[in-house]
């Protein structure tokens, strides 16, 4: 499937309170709190703002192709298939020669209000935030003003950017990025 995301982030959220206040409006709980795994393939050569990741819930997994179009705008171009086996499909890559740069973790926990995916994550060495996903930006705005969220915690950066932009973490220097680890750089 070929899909163009708009999404945005708040960051630095309460989780707790956040839940409370989707309850309030009337969110619909899609997930619970699930661990995602995910492998992290460059293209060969490399190709700036553009990777494969492999990731699974352990409900779900899949392969997709990431591309950032524009870093100004809240989207990104994705090319995403279901596969059966996490383990197996990382053989299969490194088959194919692709070797993953990065392992990573983070706690997802999934609510729908109006339309609007609302993903809150936890990530190793930073605090939770929210992503805000949706096919129609109207839709992301409404929520948002819903949610009374401060305008100041609102980005439109990536992960990998939120670590090093934002809290001086380059996490592609990190062969494995978990809980209850500590930062290695490779």
């Amino acid at each position: 499937m070929i899909n163009i995301e708009n999404e945005l982030t708040v960051l630095d959220i309460n989780k707790s309170e956040f839940i409370n206040k989707l309850e309030r409006l009337g969110a619909t709980k899609v997930t619970d709190e699930l661990l995602q795994q995910r492998y992290v393939y460059d293209f060969s050569p490399k190709k700036a703002n553009k990777w494969i990741r492999l990731r699974t819930n352990g409900e779900k997994t899949t392969l997709t192709i990431k591309e950032i179009q524009d870093n100004s705008k809240m989207n990104a171009k994705e090319i995403e298939i279901s596969v059966s086996d996490f383990e197996t499909t990382n053989l299969l890559l490194e088959e194919l020669g692709y070797s993953h740069r990065n392992y990573q973790e983070n706690l997802r926990q999934v609510f729908v209000l109006n339309g609007v995916e609302i993903s809150i994550d936890s990530w190793p060495h930073i605090p939770p935030y929210v992503e805000l996903e949706c096919k129609d930006l109207e839709s992301i705005n409404e929520v948002l003003q819903k949610l009374e969220v401060d305008k100041k915690n609102i980005t439109m950066l990536d992960v990998t950017s939120i670590y090093k932009d934002i809290y001086g973490i380059d996490i592609l220097s990190i062969s494995e990025l978990k809980f209850n680890t500590p930062l290695k750089t490779k």
